[in-house]
């Protein structure tokens, strides 16, 4: 039972990775993007296109399995970042309010998977999902034993997850442009008097965030439930998680990693155990109890590696520099 639960738990993580990773960007260059959820939507009703485009070009008989993973990763990262762009241009430029414009998003792109979505042909995301699911063939990873179960057994999106919240990490504390996002996340008055282009490295951190994110909503999609429930899927849900996620992992895309596998282990260890529907709510729970507590932890604590950027969620106006 332990080594399928931990399967299990790996899998169902890399959705809130991708979607945490992608945010946790966007608020190191001070912006609160409460549209997360619509944008891992966006990102899921792209990569499906990109599926679709795919197979009328080549055909369901001439698959090739990277080809097809490029067009779904291109596709769904396109359209979640156009979503980022909406939300760059009215809070960026126009300075509207960012709850207010994150939340708009959300619903924005929600609605627009389930509707464009009731029109996609569903046994070409069944076949396709096929050659995403699996990197490895299981006669390689069955040698293994419980290894290869555990951490063999995934598609080439897990293992993707993983290496750019590494590389995230490495980017925003070991480069110079890292620094400069970091920067103006923490004062953007400051970083602008140093000759840093606030509004550029803005748009850069919610363009490539939001990209980032989208493709927690492809992955959803087209490998954790196997291209079977596209339209049905509560991706938005998955997407709140995300961003409690960021809170909990003190926006540290490493920590970020263990964060989900907790998150993750958390949604499906009631499907392992023998449990009635109350018992089930109160482990819903739990992810945003822990965040809560972490919450009141770095409060208290007060440490400024702990804290959020220190203009999130401020928009910034030049003129008042």
């Amino acid at each position: 039972m332990l080594v399928p639960f931990l399967r299990e738990t790996i899998s169902m993580a890399i959705t809130y990775l991708f979607g945490s990773t992608g945010e946790t960007v966007i608020e190191k260059g001070g912006n609160l993007n409460l549209g997360i959820p619509g944008i891992m939507c966006l990102g899921a009703l792209g990569g499906v296109i990109g599926v679709n485009t795919y197979i009328s070009i080549f055909t369901v008989n001439n698959i090739m399995a990277w080809l097809l993973i490029i067009f779904a990763l291109i596709f769904a990262f396109i359209f979640a970042a156009f979503g980022g762009l909406i939300y760059a241009v009215l809070t960026v430029t126009l300075q509207a309010n960012q709850n207010v414009t994150g939340l708009a998003l959300t619903t924005f792109g929600v609605g627009l998977m389930k509707f464009i979505g009731a029109n996609i042909n569903q046994e070409n995301l069944t076949l396709a999902s096929r050659s995403i699911s699996k990197l490895f063939k299981p006669e390689l990873y069955q040698k293994l034993g419980w290894f290869g179960e555990i951490f063999l057994s995934h598609g080439v999106l897990v293992y993707l997850a993983i290496i750019i919240a590494i590389l995230t990490t490495l980017f925003l504390n070991k480069t110079r442009k890292g620094l400069f996002l970091r920067s103006i996340g923490e004062s953007p008055q400051t970083a602008d008097a140093q000759g840093i282009n606030v509004t550029l490295y803005k748009y850069f951190a919610i363009l490539v965030g939001s990209g980032i994110a989208g493709l927690g909503g492809l992955y959803y999609v087209m490998d954790r439930s196997g291209g079977t429930t596209f339209v049905e899927a509560s991706i938005e849900a998955f997407g709140w998680m995300a961003v409690a996620l960021v809170i909990f992992s003190m926006w540290k895309p490493g920590i970020g990693i263990i964060g989900s596998l907790l998150f993750g282990g958390l949604y499906i260890l009631p499907s392992f155990l023998k449990i009635s529907n109350v018992q089930i709510k109160i482990f819903d729970m739990v992810p945003y109890i822990v965040t809560i507590i972490v919450l009141i932890i770095t409060s208290v604590v007060n440490s400024k590696n702990s804290q959020p950027p220190a203009s999130l969620g401020v928009n910034y106006y030049r003129e008042e520099r």
